[in-house]
């Protein structure tokens, strides 16, 4: 009797020895709304992936992936870890902690984050890395939730050319085009002036349509016209701000499940800081940060950002 409880312990252990070192291709950091639609993308590629994330609700949302306690634990035992989180301090903590990426990743691994972060902080991380003897690359998205969920991101990457044509294979299953901007925190550079522009057009094309709307035009009409006119960008023939005018866009499911306004105020204050450092003038883009910051104060923090319509529709 004793023998065979023996038997059984020991094979509980070796399952539960098994489950945390389960080996996988991809660790993946972060389960957000980008996240999540990245994710799967690599699942339905054929990757094995390990996640983590602080919500166990969000990392269980990934179809066919390994749950994981700690980032060390998603970290262990793959070929690349790839984080996707809201702040540069966030990604240092996930990476140095006593139970982070450090701990468990293997020095023949690699290591991509894909959140937006300051270029310094970028800078910082390819320094700790480097230490630690890991190969890392800034490697920020452009393409929003929609972008995420059709596989046809952009990857702006900053770090070792070399390095960035290793995870190529990755990065073409969550992605469509992979751009190399340059050295140590290129990416982010790169992606903040993206950023910039996009955050002053969203609200461009806001203030446009609202125009139109009070001065009677149909709305399907004047986007029409602006999509086969000069006033053509990515907020107005992709992620159009008014509801109803193009289908599966935040703007069409209450604001929600895009790009939150307050990381687009966080981005926009990030370029700012950006712009104080180097003297460049960012006059429209200063006053983008402030409308999406009072946007954030008056209960749109967690809306898609295209919500600014919405926001001026109540400014009389």
């Amino acid at each position: 009797m004793f023998q065979k409880r023996f038997i059984l312990l020991l094979k509980t252990h070796k399952n539960v020895f098994q489950q945390r070192n389960l080996s996988a291709d991809v660790g993946f950091i972060g389960i957000g709304n980008m996240g999540v639609r990245m994710a799967n993308n690599l699942v339905k590629k054929g990757r094995k992936l390990k996640v983590y994330d602080v919500s166990k609700a969000a990392a269980q949302s990934v179809t066919g992936a390994h749950v994981c306690s700690t980032p060390e634990e998603a970290a262990t035992d793959v070929d690349l870890v790839i984080t996707m989180l809201p702040e540069g301090a966030t990604v240092k903590k996930v990476l140095t902690a006593d139970d982070g990426i450090l701990k468990g990743i293997n020095k023949n691994s690699l290591l991509i984050d894909s959140s937006t972060i300051d270029p310094l902080d970028a800078q910082e991380l390819h320094k700790i890395t480097k230490e630690a003897g890991i190969k890392f690359l800034d490697t920020p998205v452009s393409g929003g939730v929609i972008g995420a969920e059709a596989g046809t991101l952009t990857f702006m990457v900053g770090g070792d050319e070399g390095v960035a044509k290793k995870v190529e294979p990755y990065l073409m299953q969550m992605g469509g085009r992979i751009m190399h901007c340059g050295g140590p925190g290129a990416g982010q550079i790169a992606k903040l002036c993206n950023n910039l522009i996009l955050g002053i057009s969203m609200i461009g094309i806001a203030e446009g349509m609202n125009l139109g709307a009070k001065m009677g035009l149909d709305l399907n009409t004047l986007n029409n016209v602006i999509n086969t006119s000069t006033g053509r960008c990515w907020s107005s023939d992709t992620c159009n701000p008014v509801p109803g005018i193009m289908p599966n866009v935040p703007a069409s499911n209450n604001y929600d499940g895009g790009f939150q306004t307050k990381l687009i105020a966080k981005d926009l204050a990030l370029a700012q800081n950006v712009a104080v450092s180097c003297g460049a003038p960012i006059l429209l883009g200063s006053a983008a940060h402030q409308i999406f910051r009072t946007m954030a104060a008056y209960g749109y923090a967690n809306k898609d950002f295209s919500a600014v319509y919405k926001f001026l529709q109540g400014q009389n």
